[in-house]
């Protein structure tokens, strides 16, 4: 690329969307969209000529595979040239080196965090690409105990259901409901490990590149295996258990007992998620954050890809969701 450029600064680097992006590609990934790929950032400026220079230079192949292809039924360049934060705003909705407010933190999607901070970076005389993925690589503490927050909040809202279906002889239900909270734990694991989840397709892999991860996905596997509630209660509760006692270790608030107990006077065994939100939400110094609802980042208020996957919308969505305290 760089003969191209002519001694144009600029960026290059190979993130966005894509399972390459993230290390999660294989050889099925090839069957569709595939080719080598980057992106070149340039100043507004410099879009225009270095996209004809590209356009009037590319070679057809690269390393044995062409340079343009099929995607979603239309022709792709795999050199995409870009401004900067035109980029950014596209992916994420605002330009990171103007500031990352708590709604900019929040209202982005994980996938997209994970898709700007990952991905290799071949060039950047600029500087920018390394100081934005520098300032987004992971949240500021208080907006991580936050999001850890309103994670466990999701666990205690559905712990004792997986007991509650069975009980009725539902063990569908239950099932489901297990399932359910496996992939909050998977969730919450990888944010205390400080790794911002992927979308579904990926998340058990991702869990696998943890460290220490084995035991945990031994608990998990039991709940998902289960064939009678109890069963899904017990492999449960050895996960939590685990999440708990990782907490714990990172000393983010205030030490808790890690053991499970009984939900009321109800037969069925839980964590408590709520006194390990409310001991993340006492740790937190930032008033801001201190302010917003436990309603939590777009990921964990809601599930749509047709939100997620819009800037615009997904920020419309956090912002309705956190209420006032978002604007502040």
């Amino acid at each position: 690329m760089a003969p191209l450029l002519g001694g144009v600064p600029h960026g290059a680097a190979l993130v966005g969307p894509g399972s390459e992006v993230l290390a999660f590609d294989t050889g099925r990934s090839a069957d569709h969209g595939w080719g080598p790929r980057v992106l070149v950032f340039v100043a507004e400026g410099d879009v225009a000529e270095v996209e004809a220079r590209v356009a009037g230079g590319l070679p057809g192949r690269f390393g044995g595979f062409p340079t343009v292809f099929s995607y979603r039924g239309a022709e792709r360049r795999g050199v995409e040239v870009w401004e900067w934060g035109a980029w950014l705003r596209g992916r994420l909705g605002f330009d990171p080196r103007e500031g990352v407010s708590a709604l900019d933190w929040l209202s982005v999607p994980w996938q997209r965090l994970a898709e700007v901070t990952q991905g290799e970076v071949f060039h950047d005389d600029l500087g920018e690409l390394t100081g934005v993925r520098e300032v987004l690589k992971w949240y500021p503490d208080d907006v991580w105990r936050y999001v850890l927050a309103c994670q466990w909040r999701r666990i205690a809202q559905e712990e004792p259901f997986p007991g509650r279906c069975g009980e009725v002889g539902d063990e569908r239900g239950s099932a489901v409901a297990g399932a359910r909270l496996v992939r909050e734990v998977m969730r919450l694991v990888l944010l205390l490990r400080r790794r911002y989840p992927p979308y579904g397709k990926w998340l058990g892999s991702a869990l696998a590149r943890v460290p220490g991860s084995a035991e945990l996905a031994e608990a998990l596997g039991a709940a998902l295996g289960a064939r009678s509630w109890r069963e899904r209660e017990a492999g449960l509760s050895l996960a939590y258990s685990r999440a708990a006692a990782l907490q714990n270790r990172l000393m983010l608030a205030e030490r808790l007992d890690e053991g499970v107990r009984a939900f009321h006077d109800r037969p069925f065994m839980v964590i408590g998620g709520d006194r390990f939100a409310r001991a993340l939400l006492g740790s937190v110094a930032d008033p801001v954050v201190r302010a917003l609802p436990v309603a939590g980042c777009v990921d964990q208020v809601v599930d749509s890809v047709e939100v997620l996957d819009d800037p615009v919308v997904a920020r419309a969505v956090t912002a309705a969701a956190l209420g006032r305290a978002a604007a502040a």
